[in-house]
């Protein structure tokens, strides 16, 4: 689904990877962080879209509110899995969108 995110501006965080062979509890742990994610103060959604490339935009009202997902004491423990266990290689780009439109 396409996320319903307010009148600009607001923040984008893309999240880009390459997963390592096999799902070692991944499928749990996104299953989780999705509920997690959608209980943060200044979360407005999420897309994702992933083939070989994944790719998952998350929508934040603020920096600060990205800072703190990012310190999120559950997420830190997904994050070190990540590095550790199922990532080959991911790159986080953080945006301010300063315009959108839709058709």
């Amino acid at each position: 689904m396409i996320a319903q995110t307010p009148a600009a501006p607001y923040y984008a965080v893309i999240f880009t990877s390459l997963r390592t062979e096999g799902d070692n509890g991944y499928g749990d742990m996104d299953i989780e962080m999705e509920k997690l994610v959608a209980e943060q103060e200044g979360f407005l959604g999420v897309e994702s879209a992933r083939n070989e490339l994944g790719i998952t935009v998350s929508y934040w009202e603020s920096l600060e509110s990205i800072k703190n997902w990012k310190a999120n004491t559950r997420h830190l423990v997904a994050q070190k899995q990540g590095r550790d266990v199922w990532y080959a290689h991911y790159k986080v780009r953080i945006c301010k969108v300063e315009r959108d439109y839709e058709f």
